[in-house]
C-alpha cells in the first residue's frame, strides 16, 4: 500500500513505516503530523486516484527530527574581470515517519 501525498508544494510517494525528508516543517521531535493532500492512493492492486484528491484520505506521521541537507557550493566567476564570489546553502529538512495512511 502506498499514497502520493503533497507536502509544503511538492510530491512524495509514502509508503507505511518509511521515512522522508520533506522541507521543513512545524513541530518538535516527537509531534504527530497529518497531510489530507492525498492525491492517489493503491491498495492490493486497487488504485484511487482523486480529482484533484482523494476524499477522506489522510496520511499521518511524526517528526523525527530536523535536520540540514548537504552543503550546495555556488562560485561567480567574470573572466578577466576580477569577479568571483563564493556561497554556500545548507537546506532546512524534516524527517518523518510514515506511521500510517488512512481511506
Amino acid at each position: 500500500m502506498y499514497a502520493i501525498v503533497e507536502i509544503a508544494g511538492q510530491q512524495f510517494k509514502v509508503e507505511k513505516d518509511r521515512f522522508i525528508y520533506t522541507h521543513r516543517l512545524q513541530g518538535n521531535e516527537g509531534d504527530e503530523v497529518t497531510f489530507d493532500k492525498v492525491l492517489l492512493v493503491e491498495d492490493n492492486g486497487t488504485v484511487s486516484i482523486g480529482e484533484p484528491q482523494v476524499s477522506g484520505a489522510s496520511v499521518t506521521g511524526e517528526v523525527l527530527a530536523q535536520v540540514k541537507g548537504d552543503k550546495v557550493i555556488v562560485f561567480k566567476k567574470k573572466r578577466r574581470k576580477g569577479y568571483k564570489t563564493k556561497n554556500g546553502h545548507r537546506q532546512q529538512f524534516t524527517k518523518v515517519l510514515i506511521k500510517d495512511i488512512l481511506i
